[in-house]
């Protein structure tokens, strides 16, 4: 099957758009320090709540125009909904017991395995090598950021107790998996013909729906000074709005497995955030994580030498195609042989 011309440069504008909210993502770790007395569901609800209710007025127009097409697919949107309530839930719960950079690591960095099975089974994609030799270099490296975190978590040094780690990170992975759902369902209506705004406008707006009774139970402390007012609008508009429209632009040129893989980025970014701000300190096996990660996302956004050479002599990339397209590496269709490209 063949490719528009322009697929590759599409992918490659998908994957610095999945980037870029990564950068965002990875701050709100950060940011909710400077509000310690508002309790992380309070944190999660108005974040994703308020984000995403956001996200769902400014896709109002796109919204009406494709509401029996969502209406078709309300199964996969209401599963894209209730993961995004209960994910900031256990992502914020997950930070607060574990530490930001734990916290932050467990849930974007096993993810990409999540979501890489979600659609390996339910869509039969087969992954490429490329993707799994990036996916390792990144596991691998959250692997050294949580065991240096639990290190100082035990030997007293860390922000929580060993048993408080050993909780968090079973929320992170709940957060991972609920991040991987609803950026499959997600993937999977724009894939279907409908427009990322549309999608996730659904998806994001009936997810902060879902999350007002929690926001309206636990968020009194929002209002009680302004600092704790101001966190709570910077990651409602900036990581969580502005965040997510990037992640849908991106979600519309990449696979989901792609894009949960180059979110990897945000842990590193919370990591040395937690760092410079925070003030957590973090051993050299957690810098030597973030090394790998970086190392994985340049492995999965680096075109491969076959891919640059038939765009230079203009001949034709495996999966399709016209000079300068490529499949994006992450996932290849049924069928489709996995040469790593």
């Amino acid at each position: 099957m063949k490719r528009p011309a322009g697929h590759g440069r599409s992918a490659g504008t998908g994957a610095l758009c999945v980037l870029a909210a990564s950068v965002l993502w990875g701050t709100t770790g950060t940011a909710a320090t400077f509000a310690p007395e508002v309790g992380p569901l309070a944190v999660g609800a108005v974040a994703m709540g308020l984000g995403g209710l956001l996200q769902a007025l400014a896709a109002a127009a796109p919204l009406a125009r494709h509401a029996p097409g969502l209406r078709a697919r309300r199964g996969t949107v209401l599963l894209g909904a209730a993961s995004v309530a209960v994910y900031p839930l256990a992502f914020y719960s997950s930070m607060r017991l574990a530490g930001v950079a734990v916290g932050t690591v467990v849930s974007i960095g096993t993810a990409p395995l999540a979501s890489a099975l979600i659609e390996r089974v339910v869509d039969r994609r087969r992954l490429t090598r490329r993707w799994t030799g990036a996916a390792a270099l990144g596991l691998l490296g959250t692997v050294l950021l949580c065991v240096a975190e639990a290190g100082r978590s035990a030997g007293g040094a860390g922000p929580a107790s060993a048993g408080g780690t050993l909780l968090g990170v079973g929320l992170g992975l709940v957060a991972a998996v609920t991040y991987a759902l609803y950026s499959w369902a997600a993937h999977r209506l724009i894939s279907g013909g409908l427009p990322s705004r549309a999608a996730m406008g659904a998806v994001f707006g009936l997810g902060g729906l879902l999350l007002l009774p929690v926001l309206s139970a636990t968020g009194a402390p929002l209002l009680g000074s302004w600092s704790n007012a101001a966190v709570g609008t910077y990651m409602a508009v900036v990581p969580m709005f502005a965040g997510y429209v990037l992640f849908g632009r991106g979600l519309a040129r990449v696979p989901a497995s792609t894009a949960t893989t180059l979110s990897l980025l945000e842990p590193a970014v919370a990591a040395v955030l937690a760092v410079l701000v925070v003030g957590e300190r973090l051993p050299a096996a957690g810098w030597a994580g973030i090394v790998l990660v970086i190392a994985g996302l340049a492995v999965l956004t680096t075109p491969a030498p076959a891919a640059r050479r038939r765009r230079r002599s203009g001949g034709p990339v495996p999966g399709g195609g016209a000079r300068g397209t490529a499949h994006p590496a992450g996932v290849l269709p049924p069928g489709a042989d996995a040469d790593g490209g």
